[in-house]
Formats: C-alpha cells, structure tokens, sequence
C-alpha cells in the first residue's frame, strides 16, 4: 500500500531545514589563525625517541579591515599598545630557545601585542604561564613585559584586509632560522627569528 503526501506538505519537508540552517549561522566578525614552523631540530631526548618536532606556533584572532582604516582612534590607535589580534590573546608558544630580533626568548608561552609609534613599531611579549587553552586578552601592564622587539617597517601599496602574521623559515642549511611578517591594511612589519 502507497501513502500520497500532499504537495504542500512536502514543500514545508524540503523547505523546513534549509530555513533552520539559516537562521541557526552567522560568521563571526573576526576569525582565528595559526602560523606555525615545524622544525628538523627536536629540543630533549624524550622528542628525538619520540620523533616528535619541536614547534614554533602563533596562535591569533584575524581581524579585518571592512571598510576601516588602521592607526585611526578606533582601530590601532597610534602611541597605545594593541594586543596584536582580535578577540583572545595572540600566543607565541616555543618548543625551544630562540632569539626574535635581538632578544633572547626561553622555550615557553608569550603573549604577544604591539606599540605603534611615529619613531616605529615594537613588539611586545609578556609570559603566559597559566596553560589554559585560551587566554583573554587583559588590560595591558607594562611591568610584565618580558621583552620589547624593534620592528622593521614598510608601506604596502596594496592594502591586506585580514590581519595576517607568518612565521617564514629561511630555506639554508645551518640555524634554524627565519623571518616574522606582520601585515595589516597598508603596514607591513617583519623581524628575524633565530632558533638557539
């Protein structure tokens, strides 16, 4: 025996979860990233027995520009520090020793921020020793800097609409080393990393 489904009724089937996923999304105004380098050189011979690699990771909210305009008193106000991101903290996690610039940095976890000025920009890492998985990001205070980092700056002539941070290993052999490019809107800042 057939069952007949009136038409109507499998028109509000069909219709009904096309409906409900529409009205269940929305994209978030901000996404997440990660820049991240695996490195050849493992840190303790628990990972090398493990073939585990040691990894430098950069784990941040992206941002974008729609419509903005950056160092403008609402987005990236010069002279104040920015917590590099959106949403949570940005977080610098290093499986080994390394230098960023001209400074040394201990295997651990950083947040990162950063200070634009007239004079250039500087990159700011405060340790973060909670663990927690994220960390929001707080009212900045100066006296847990760790380190401060001199940036290189550049004009883009192309604007970049998303915040975008990448960790650029250099392809020589020796020191594990590389490049930390930071852009955003017209800006464009980058300093060399060094792994100790």
């Amino acid at each position: 025996m057939r069952t007949i489904i009136p038409a109507a009724a499998m028109l509000l089937f069909a219709t009904a979860p096309l409906a409900a996923q529409s009205a269940t999304y929305r994209a978030a105004p901000s996404t997440r990233a990660t820049a991240e380098v695996s490195l050849a050189l493992t840190d303790t011979a628990a990972q090398r027995a493990a073939g585990k690699p040691a990894l430098i990771t950069i784990n941040y909210g992206q941002p974008h520009l729609r419509g903005r305009t950056l160092l403008t008193g609402d987005l990236v106000p010069m002279g104040t520090v920015w917590r590099l991101g959106a949403n949570e903290a940005t977080l610098l996690t290093t499986d080994v020793d390394m230098m960023i610039g001209d400074k040394q940095v201990p295997k651990g976890r950083y947040i990162m921020s950063a200070l634009p000025e007239t004079s250039g920009w500087t990159l700011i890492l405060q340790q973060e020793t909670s663990g927690a998985p994220m960390v929001m990001a707080m009212n900045y205070d100066a006296s847990k800097d760790f380190a401060r980092i001199p940036l290189r700056a550049s004009p883009l002539s192309d604007p970049v609409e998303s915040l975008s941070i990448a960790l650029v290993p250099a392809t020589i052999p020796g020191v594990q080393r590389g490049v930390l490019h930071i852009s955003w809107g017209t800006v464009h800042l980058n300093t060399d990393w060094e792994v100790r």
